[in-house]
């Protein structure tokens, strides 16, 4: 049975997909992918909830240990970092290129932290076996 926490998780990782996906098919452009969003709407609508969702169930998943979880929220954080690089690599193409590096900085420490709350999930559930 899934907890809350695991379904948190999912939901983050499934619209972290969905974004990357719409990004790739669109080219990046504003509203070119499946998604009629520019990509400011396209990340606080399908960028920020991940974040929000994967400290929520960082830190609503008490006991028991969830190793399931923390390997949700690496993936989590692995696919906010490709986004942060993905962001980085192509602001040499835009005009507001140091403002996309920012914020491809700002993704790449974000999923660096959901990364490491993942490895803390897995480390205390190994601790208790």
């Amino acid at each position: 049975m899934a907890s809350i926490p695991h379904v948190l998780s999912g939901i983050s990782i499934s619209l972290l997909v969905i974004y990357g996906i719409d990004v790739i098919v669109g080219g990046g452009g504003a509203g070119k992918g499946f998604l009629p969003f520019d990509a400011m709407t396209r990340g606080i609508g399908f960028g920020m909830p991940p974040i929000i969702l994967s400290f929520i169930a960082f830190f609503i998943a008490k006991k028991p240990p969830f190793k399931g979880l923390g390997i949700m929220l690496i993936i989590t954080g692995i696919l906010i970092i490709i986004g942060g690089a993905m962001s980085m690599s192509s602001a040499s193409e835009s005009e507001n290129a140091a403002r996309m590096i920012g914020e491809g900085g700002s993704l790449i420490g974000v999923g660096a932290i959901i990364t490491t709350l993942g490895g803390i999930k897995i480390k205390k559930s190994l601790s208790k076996v």
